[in-house]
């Protein structure tokens, strides 16, 4: 018979039963803990759910973004960043080789054939298939030294507007309005104009609100036809009708919502609905066109076939910033607009016409209204591309080096800000991270990037902290030292 006599210093054993009894008593501690953490935070932390007006974090330089999506890619040495070296080195190999993305690459270094110039005041570069740009480019920020994450069209989107290569996180437009809500009530805070023959790459992803309450996704309008989709019935309805349609699918809604609280994508619903009414006169009466001006509507390029469409959209992204709407998304085209992987020499300056003058009539048009100062415009594509040939006339994606130009909203004008190698292959000096950027924007909008969060899947979580580097503001590239000491102070 076993020995049960306890060693002199120890304790007696625990039942299995008295284990369970005393860890599951810790897990449900723990549990509990983790939740009153949980319900603390989301107390400390504000949670929006409207279009109300609100401020940032400090004073705000800019109060809306025109964001130009420029999907595809554009080559950054053939539009913004010469690179004489290409030509004096044409058809050699690079010397170390270059990150090949998809098939039929050589690794044979291809000269721009496009011809640059230096411009304005600021002797700022720019390749001759951008005249119109040309003459504006002393209200511009470019940077030549971007980079970012990823070779392929959707997870560079992704990382363009959600500083992360994968989707399911709310875009810069979704944050910003998230932040500080609409100055018109009757109209979206995020309007997205989309070219009508199509989607871009990614599609409605890439003005997702993500985890965030799903009215602060974009809003698409029309720059053809009946500007806002569904708006209004498609046969005239007698009077009164459709006032009590609205009315009873409105109690309907509130009753389903009573029985389902928290659902995100109703609630958004409902307001909509809601603002529906108010858009039937003031969508209406800001997208107007033909009140405009016959010398702003050639300046737009709505005369010519080539620019109407893009024209179209520039100018009513303008009647949508005037209007009080925060953040406007234009897109050039369907797909990947800028994406040339052959036959670029020719391609590219089609692009390039169609889209150059508009987007330069809309930035001197705010300037004249005295709405840049206050507007920021973003020019980007997702990457840039290679200095080497592929299919002998054409350039692969590149997420080593890109260019893209800002404009407005305190900054800098005239500065051409950062460096690439001798190539165009890699950003060398004060290189730039989406995040960085993403930060930066924020900031003229009176916005702490580090102070904005949302509570999801336990954490409170950032615009930019969903990377390693993370982001941090740019001061080079902002206008006024003392605000940026001021605002740096206060954050």
């Amino acid at each position: 018979m076993p020995n049960r006599t306890l060693l002199t210093g120890m304790r007696p054993t625990l039942s299995r039963r008295r284990l369970l009894e005393m860890t599951g008593l810790g897990f449900g501690s723990l549990a509990l803990a983790g939740l009153v953490e949980s319900e603390s935070l989301r107390a400390a932390t504000p949670v929006y759910n409207d279009l109300e007006p609100r401020k940032g974090h400090f004073p705000a330089r800019a109060k809306a973004v025109i964001q130009f999506c420029q999907n595809g890619g554009p080559s950054q040495m053939d539009l913004f960043d010469p690179k004489p070296e290409l030509s004096r080195r044409a058809g050699k190999p690079h010397p170390d080789g270059v990150e090949i993305h998809q098939p039929n690459n050589d690794n044979v270094l291809m000269p721009s054939p496009f011809d640059f110039r230096q411009h304005g005041e600021s002797g700022m570069t720019l390749a001759d298939i951008l005249p119109h740009q040309a003459t504006q480019v002393d209200e511009m920020c470019l940077i030549r030294s971007m980079y970012t994450e990823h070779n392929n069209h959707p997870e560079g989107l992704h990382m363009l507007q959600t500083c992360n290569i994968f989707p399911g996180r709310p875009v810069m437009g979704a944050w910003i309005t998230y932040a500080l809500g609409s100055e018109n009530q009757n109209l979206p805070a995020y309007v997205v104009l989309r070219d009508p023959e199509g989607y871009s790459t990614s599609g409605k992803l890439v003005w997702s609100s993500g985890f965030l309450p799903a009215l602060y996704q974009g809003v698409e309008f029309s720059s053809t036809g009946t500007p806002v989709h569904h708006l209004s019935p498609v046969d005239p309805r007698p009077p009164g009708v459709q006032r009590e349609s609205l009315d009873f699918l409105s109690k309907l809604n509130a009753e389903h919502l009573r029985n389902h609280p928290g659902e995100s994508e109703l609630e958004a619903r409902i307001q909509n609905y809601e603002m529906a009414a108010g858009m039937q006169l003031a969508a209406t009466e800001v997208l107007d066109l033909s009140k405009e001006s016959e010398a702003t509507r050639k300046a737009y390029g709505l005369d010519d076939d080539i620019t109407a469409s893009y024209g179209a959209r520039c100018l009513m992204a303008r009647r949508l910033v005037e209007a009080g709407v925060r953040f406007v998304q234009i897109f050039p085209g369907p797909g990947q607009i800028w994406d040339h992987h052959g036959e670029l020499a020719t391609r590219l300056p089609k692009v390039c016409a169609k889209t150059d003058k508009p987007t330069v009539a809309l930035l001197k048009d705010l300037k004249s209204r005295g709405l840049l100062d206050n507007t920021i415009i973003m020019w980007a594509g997702e990457f840039g591309r290679l200095p080497t040939t592929q299919n002998s006339d054409g350039r692969d994606h590149n997420r080593h080096a890109f260019s893209l130009w800002l404009a407005g909203g305190g900054f800098k004008k005239g500065l051409t800000y950062g460096e690439t190698d001798e190539f165009g292959y890699k950003a060398t000096a004060n290189r730039v991270s989406v995040p960085s950027l993403q930060a930066t924007i924020f900031h003229q909008l009176g916005i702490d990037h580090k102070k904005l969060t949302y509570l999801h899947e336990g954490r409170e979580q950032t615009p930019t902290d969903a990377t390693v580097t993370g982001g941090e503001v740019v001061p080079d590239l902002i206008d006024n030292p003392v605000y940026n000491s001021a605002a740096a102070a206060t954050a």
